[in-house]
């Protein structure tokens, strides 16, 4: 599919902002899945010559930086991007989940740097034995890991409910486990943190869904604002298109390699929402105040 996506983030400040630091994870990356022919990103006020800078961060994610010296009284930012996406061929892998696991104790043991980056807790993917005491009854030692995979994203589908109005960024992934209701980030969060807890390695995706789909398929929550999944690492799969990654995305029941489908477009990876947030800043003066965000993809 080729999409056209529009993120736009306006802040409207009560009292004006004397100057400001902001970091946006909005620039999609091209891939073996995606390839971006345009990108482009809008800010208003525009920051002054040489204060904006892209880098690529410790997750391998393009990240925007920039400083407001001026005063201004609202901050309006537009990422659109125009982004192909293809579907992965299915890889075949047969490995078990203590299999996995015990490749994955060797690769930290050597000091490798992709194991080591998602296997450990994070700040909003804690240790509790509540989360491995959820994925265990899916995560049998000897059940094949993607089988295993897929089958606990689909409990997690079926047992918790969406709403969008019980839970905020900030809340913590053990209150929306005990509540069993969140969106699509609380859902990733505790996903992670399950996998993570039965020894295997798994990042968070942010990301977009196609806004209205074809004729005759089904509306996919989180549609109207970034979305987010997860991505599991499996072992001996380096040559597949995918690197090995299977994207699970617990809010739909999607799955696939590389990509949950080609209805949707990776934006960032990292081990929770706190390495991969939209849009951040530090404030000098003024007044903090809520964004309105919104989110529209559409195929060209």
């Amino acid at each position: 599919m080729r999409l056209s996506v529009v993120h736009e983030t306006l802040y409207r400040y009560d009292q004006a902002v004397e100057s400001s630091h902001h970091l946006a994870h909005l620039s999609p990356q091209s891939d073996a899945m995606q390839t971006v022919h345009a990108h482009r990103i809008d800010i208003d006020p525009a920051p002054t010559c040489g204060d904006l800078t892209q880098r690529v961060d410790r997750w391998g994610n393009l990240a925007t930086h920039w400083f407001m010296a001026q005063a201004h009284p609202h901050l309006r930012v537009a990422a659109y991007s125009q982004i192909e996406t293809r579907v992965c061929p299915e890889a075949i892998s047969e490995i078990s989940c203590q299999q996995a696991s015990r490749l994955l104790h060797q690769d930290l043991k050597l000091g490798r740097a992709e194991a080591l980056r998602w296997v450990y807790p994070s700040i909003r993917v804690p240790q509790h034995p509540e989360f491995s005491d959820l994925a265990r009854p899916d995560l049998a030692p000897e059940r094949p890991l993607v089988e295993a995979a897929v089958a606990f994203m689909q409990r997690l589908h079926g047992q918790f409910t969406y709403d969008a109005q019980s839970t905020q960024v900030h809340t913590p992934a053990l209150s929306a486990l005990r509540e069993q209701r969140g969106v699509c980030q609380d859902f990733a969060h505790i996903m992670l943190a399950g996998l993570r807890q039965m020894g295997q390695a798994a990042c968070y995706v942010s990301g977009y869904l196609l806004t209205h789909p074809p004729p005759g398929q089904a509306r996919l929550r989180g549609a109207d604002a970034s979305h987010a999944w997860v991505a599991l690492h499996i072992p001996h799969l380096n040559d597949h298109p995918s690197r090995g990654w299977l994207h699970l995305d617990p809010t739909n029941a999607r799955y696939g390699w590389g990509s949950p489908g080609a209805d949707y477009v990776v934006l960032a990876r990292g081990r929770d929402f706190s390495d991969v947030s939209p849009l951040r800043g530090v404030l000098r003066g003024g007044s903090d105040s809520a964004p309105r965000v919104s989110v529209h993809v559409e195929p060209i």
